[in-house]
């Protein structure tokens, strides 16, 4: 039997087999040569002491004990071109996962993505950088993958009570992702290598039976006697179908004003917003590695802080180390920062959203839109942020120091983000009260991270897509919308999921409830 044990590491032994059995024999009090192989099971990075350290959960095979690669296939798909048909509308972790778990329980999927393909985005992606041209239903939030594809790919949850995490990772890990995302803490895949990933799910949708349709804009949730009955899209075509999985993300406010016009029950929902701040990675290596130099051992190293401020939360969101800022605007008129990360993190700045929690009653001064009021708040900002920065896709950016001080900053160096910045007192982009809590936030923030506050770090303006502002009730046991017969509201923009992880497992959970309520019917 092979024996597991828990050990710490240096990051040389990590990274190098030779030293790794080394230590193994010293542990377990038996010659290096005996040990047939060592299969990492867990790793993780311990920074707490000025000596970084692993945290290693390794599998020992002795001599002549069996050891057979662990080889990960995907499940046994049937055709289901024939089967009975249900409506997925977005194409982004929760739309696709719920697409494959149709086609598993022998259900025919009929994906509807207003978007692009993952290769065809790329131009779009290009002229809202290079251009500022924003298109409307192919951008960094819109188009197959969703905001996942070209917005990072972590894959780090908290949520293991909503389903089974290490089926998710193993479909993409099936699907051509690095058998690493098992085994780090916080696994990710990066933006350059997402998208052939995506690609190929989407492949075994149709090659299954299922059918995808891209550039195609639902317009219209067609209804009988609160039922389901279709979707009408934008060319005036009707599908057909009784059961409609509604994963559309958090940006689709389209749909949710949709929603609201047809007095579909919705609700205002909570979320976060503040602004992208930008760091040199280098500068972030030596306050969480407490070195001068990381080495070639380390990971750029990433940063994880929270503060209660004002009695808000105030923390960071979605820290991309060795990362870009991206432009991830919905409409034209508006400014919405993101960060990602290639696969190597390789890039040499660290950037991260830093965000405040809201609360409902924020939403006051946009009290006449109702259960879009949270939206509104979110638009307005991005808007206010559009002018300030010169109506382009220039971003309101302004030195870390100088917006604690009130100072509009001399000079901006140029940043990750591509389509450029603007100087401004970003004080001006957020109600007075938010701007007051991120200032008194960072400081706070430069107390637990000496070297954090500095004029070094840029702010970015704003960061405001971090949750959607609205969500779609539904029945906790049967997912279905609680006035919409065969609606089943799914994912971030249906405000149940909270990333790539858990989307694909709401989505999961969307297509299993439709079998059950299918087979109860039969």
């Amino acid at each position: 039997m092979p024996k597991e044990l828990l050990l710490q590491v240096s990051p040389e032994t990590a990274a190098n087999e030779s030293m790794l059995k080394e230590q193994l024999s010293k542990e377990l009090k038996i010659a290096a040569a005996d040990i047939q192989h060592v299969s990492i099971l867990k790793r993780s990075i311990d920074a707490r002491q000025k000596a970084v350290k692993f945290n290693l959960k390794v599998s020992v095979f002795m001599k002549g004990e069996s050891f057979v690669a662990q080889t990960i296939e995907l499940p046994i798909y049937k055709d289901v071109s024939n089967a009975q048909e249900v409506l997925v509308v977005g194409a982004g972790p929760a739309g696709l996962f719920a697409a494959l778990q149709l086609i598993e329980l022998g259900l025919k999927p009929i994906l509807i993505e207003r978007g692009k393909d993952v290769r065809g985005r790329r131009r779009d992606l290009k002229a809202i950088n290079r251009d500022h041209i924003v298109n409307e239903d192919s951008n960094y939030c819109f188009g197959e993958g969703g905001a996942g594809t070209y917005s990072d790919g972590k894959l780090y949850t908290r949520s293991k009570k909503r389903g089974d995490v290490t089926r998710i990772l193993e479909l993409l890990v099936a699907f051509g992702a690095t058998p690493d995302i098992l085994v780090d803490a916080h696994p990710h895949i990066g933006t350059n290598k997402l998208p052939q990933i995506i690609e190929d799910v989407r492949e075994k949708i149709k090659e299954f039976g299922g059918q995808v349709l891209f550039d195609t804009r639902v317009i219209d949730i067609l209804l009988k006697d609160n039922e389901v009955q279709g979707v009408l899209i934008q060319d005036g075509t009707t599908i057909a179908a009784n059961k409609l999985i509604l994963a559309t993300g958090h940006s689709a406010r389209d749909i949710f004003e949709l929603l609201d016009r047809k007095k579909i029950l919705i609700e205002a929902k909570a979320f976060a917003l503040g602004v992208r701040a930008e760091h040199p990675q280098s500068l972030i290596d030596q306050i969480q590695y407490s070195c001068d130099y990381r080495g070639d051992h380390l990971p750029p190293a990433p940063y994880s802080i929270v503060k209660q401020v004002g009695g808000r939360g105030m923390y960071s969101f979605c820290m991309c180390p060795g990362g870009v800022i991206a432009p991830c605007a919905t409409s034209p008129g508006e400014i919405v920062t993101n960060g990602w990360s290639p696969s190597k993190r390789d890039q040499p700045t660290a950037n991260s959203g830093i965000v405040i929690e809201l609360k409902l009653e924020d939403f006051k001064p946009f009290e006449k839109h109702g259960a879009l009021a949270g939206m509104e708040f979110q638009k307005s900002i991005e808007q206010k942020a559009w002018h300030l920065a010169g109506e382009t896709q220039k971003a309101p950016a302004q030195r870390m120091v100088d917006f604690t001080q009130h100072k509009v900053s001399a000079d901006i160096p140029k940043t990750s983000y591509v389509p450029g910045t603007t100087s401004v007192e970003m004080g001006g982009v957020f109600p007075g009260f938010l701007s007051q809590i991120l200032r008194e936030g960072f400081t706070e923030f430069g107390k637990s991270m000496r070297g954090y506050l500095t004029n070094e770090a840029i702010l970015h303006a704003p960061e405001s897509r971090t949750s959607s502002p609205v969500r779609i009730p539904r029945d906790n046991f049967t997912y279905e919308h609680l006035q919409i017969k065969g609606l089943y509201p799914c994912g971030e923009g249906a405000g149940y999921a909270g990333g790539i992880i858990s989307a694909a497992i709401d989505g999961e959970k969307c297509a299993l409830m439709i079998a059950e309520a299918l087979r109860n019917k039969i």
